[in-house]
């Protein structure tokens, strides 16, 4: 059995970039853990209400109990100013999450979104997991986000390249969109990016790249064999 941890910059990430992947791995009989680092009320209080965070965590409540989610952690570090705030305190927060949970896998965001937060993140996971002796974590995986990482910079360092697909079974692909559905105050309507129409167009696409109805892709940071 694997202890997966996803870790989201803000609520709802987790299951743009591996929702399909969280289900699968549930099935499978994993546990896995999400974190949601931020609450945009400390950063940021003149662009997020306190009601507006409630409701986006009670989505998250329900959207991570449909998918069977084992735990989730919620971190206070401000969004979205995650640039201008100690990264080592981001570091080893996730550090010492990942030590406790024994932390296998880890997904984590793409380091070129156009969020600076999902950066931020990104260095933050690698710090925390960096291969020393006792790490136990062996494979890290980024995952693309919707409105995030195609919007992204158009450099050649800061660009998606997905060098890993997981097949998602018809079941669950529905589970995805069902926990996205959970996001109401997220979604918006196609053509936008953050719409179920895109989540099951991008499925497709990855999906038939390598062959299969759907699938989720990301890249390989790293991955060490037993």
């Amino acid at each position: 059995m694997n202890n997966v941890l996803v870790v989201a910059p803000h609520a709802d990430d987790e299951i743009l970039g591996c929702g399909g992947v969280i289900a699968k791995h549930v099935e499978a009989g994993n546990k896995v853990f999400v974190a949601v680092m931020t609450n945009a009320s400390v950063g940021a209080p003149e662009l997020f209400s306190r009601e507006s965070i409630d409701d986006i965590r009670s989505e998250a409540k329900r959207s991570h109990e449909l998918l069977g989610v084992t735990e989730t952690v919620y971190y206070d570090f401000p969004a979205p100013q995650l640039e201008q705030y100690p990264q080592y305190k981001i570091a080893s927060a996730l550090n010492k999450l990942m030590r406790d949970k024994q932390i296998d896998t880890l997904f984590i965001p793409h380091k070129g979104d156009l969020h600076l937060d999902h950066g931020v993140i990104y260095n933050a996971c690698l710090v925390a997991a960096r291969p020393v002796p006792g790490q136990c974590v062996k494979h890290i995986y980024a995952y693309e986000t919707l409105s995030e990482t195609e919007w992204g910079h158009p450099t050649a360092e800061a660009v998606f390249v997905p060098r890993k697909y997981i097949p998602l079974s018809k079941k669950h692909f529905t589970q995805k969109l069902a926990a996205m559905e959970c996001f109401a105050s997220q979604l918006k309507d196609f053509p936008n990016t953050r719409s179920l129409d895109a989540i099951r167009s991008l499925a497709a696409l990855r999906g038939a790249t390598v062959g299969v109805e759907y699938a989720e892709a990301f890249d390989i940071i790293r991955s060490i064999d037993d």
